[in-house]
């Protein structure tokens, strides 16, 4: 296949490149670098079968020229990062809604396979155990700019599935929860390349609110199978697949966990939530998928746990800070 990936140089973006040319498919990236990199992709960049093309979403007419190249489609571009959210709502509202609508448009006059790439985030104020497809989704006030990028991905959801319904656009919506991996970075809020940075250089490590809050982590490399092989599941297509693991455990605990295995003497300290993002900011305590529409369709899903995700991301982490100079 040929496949154009939006947003290809970024940390998800970056991995399933690289695993689709392992493969031996043509890879067309569009990223615009805002929280992407050159570096995640620098390997490819001599392959044939790869071309990255640095430009924005916005730019209609090359998106329409690489669709038309491409047999499918993974829009993964989008804004990243729950400070970038705080800071700037409005690029936030704007990338996530108006740059997948400028796909979808491209991918339904074109006839194109497309994956939409959504976020756990949409289950918002959500307190079952476990978040299925079809559960309701409770998102907060727009007074709190927090659930502006969660009523985003829901628009896009929406948008996938009107095309679906009035064009039969061959799309799938994923919503992913927490992919971890080797090459992420904390810049933007992710919260285990944050810990495990301030633990190999012995810092605190901040825990925001009380820690109790919990989530599941997926291993990065089990996303990008996921993802390669809903591309070409039909079954798949007018769906929206949770994609995430089991690894669940409480913030508290990832911090002692990241403590222990990087051997660190990093303590643990906890901040108000509002010191860190302000006043109106919410969280919720729990985010965890269910993911049996995953293994109905491709007969597994996601499944690491904790130590086996933290193990590649310490490694590159501490390779990143040996690279900087901050790190003997």
């Amino acid at each position: 296949m040929r496949i154009f990936v939006t947003g290809g140089a970024g940390f998800i973006g970056s991995h399933l490149c690289r695993a689709a040319v392992a493969e031996g498919h043509a890879v067309d990236v569009m990223d615009n670098l805002s929280t992407g990199s050159r570096d995640n992709v620098a390997d490819l960049i001599p392959n044939p079968i790869f071309q990255l093309i640095i430009a924005d979403g916005s730019d209609q007419s090359l998106v329409n020229s690489l669709v038309s190249k491409a047999d499918a489609v993974v829009h993964l571009a989008a804004a990243v990062g729950v400070q970038l959210v705080i800071d700037d709502p409005v690029r936030t509202l704007e990338t996530n809604i108006d740059v997948t609508q400028g796909v979808l448009k491209a991918c339904r006059d074109l006839g194109k396979r497309v994956l939409i790439a959504s976020s756990s985030e949409v289950y918002g104020r959500g307190s079952q155990e476990w978040f299925r497809e079809t559960d309701d989704l409770v998102i907060g006030p727009p007074t709190s700019r927090r659930w502006g990028y969660a009523a985003s991905k829901l628009v896009d959801e929406f948008l996938a599935l009107a095309y679906h319904y009035e064009h039969e656009l061959p799309v799938t919506v994923l919503r992913l929860f927490n992919t971890v991996g080797p090459g992420q970075v904390g810049h933007y809020g992710m919260v285990i390349p944050r810990f495990v940075r301030r633990a190999l250089l012995g810092e605190a490590i901040t825990v925001y609110g009380d820690g109790e809050q919990r989530r599941t982590f997926t291993g990065v490399d089990q996303v990008v199978k996921a993802i390669l092989q809903l591309i070409e599941c039909r079954e798949s297509i007018g769906k929206i697949v949770n994609v995430g693991g089991t690894a669940e455990t409480s913030i508290n605990d990832l911090a002692s966990a990241v403590i222990r295995a990087t051997k660190s003497k990093s303590v643990i300290e906890h901040i108000p939530y509002e010191k860190a993002y302000g006043e109106s900011f919410e969280d919720m305590r729990r985010r965890n998928p269910d993911t049996k529409a995953l293994k109905d369709l491709l007969g597994w899903a996601p499944h690491s746990d904790l130590n086996a995700i933290l193990g590649p991301v310490i490694e590159d982490m501490r390779k990143r800070l040996k690279k900087e100079g901050v790190l003997s």
